[in-house]
């Protein structure tokens, strides 16, 4: 696996770099050699935000921690990542390797998760047109309705997107490549 690190508002340590690379190469058991991994590091004000994205077969693997400890931010961040896998280990089917996954659960002490528990549930289903606007009606429009994301047909490229809110109450805009 191959890892990036990058610090936002701070010089990472290169025994933080070392670390995070050593401590990543555990995942190589579960994702092949062509896999990207990236660690975020932002520092805000005295607190550590580490976000760790892997990319494996064009699957995304995400998880983020915030601590006022470097080290225990991504320490956190890895060990969610890892009980992320085995518990969608069903799910990921083909994308990881099955075996090594049960393993990590084993070490982990983690409760094997039935397929009926496996089971995505939808519990509702809402159509509605899609109506043309720019970026900020949609932004606009998603405050009022109280949602945390709105799909919308772009006024200017006519593509689907979505706009959400992030959890500093900023907001993203997701747009698809074709």
């Amino acid at each position: 696996m191959k890892v990036k690190t990058s610090g936002h508002g701070l010089n990472l340590r290169q025994s933080f770099i070392d670390n995070a690379n050593k401590r990543l190469q555990k995942f190589d058991r579960f994702f092949n050699e062509e896999a990207d991994a990236a660690v975020n590091v932002d520092l805000e004000k005295d607190r550590y935000t580490v976000e760790i994205t892997v990319k494996s077969r064009g699957f995304f693997y995400r998880t983020e921690r915030t601590s006022t400890d470097l080290d225990s931010a991504f320490r956190e961040s890895v060990d969610l990542m890892m009980r992320q896998i085995v518990k969608n280990k069903s799910k990921l089917g083909n994308r990881v390797k099955v075996k090594e996954v049960e393993l990590a659960g084993e070490e982990l002490d983690l409760e094997p998760v039935s397929d009926e528990e496996q089971e995505y549930r939808i519990a509702r289903e809402k159509r509605f047109v899609i109506e043309p606007m720019s970026e900020q009606e949609a932004i606009l429009q998603m405050n009022m309705l109280g949602h945390t994301f709105f799909m919308f047909r772009n006024a200017d490229t006519n593509e689907l997107n979505i706009v959400y809110r992030r959890h500093d109450d900023s907001y993203g805009l997701l747009v698809p490549i074709n």
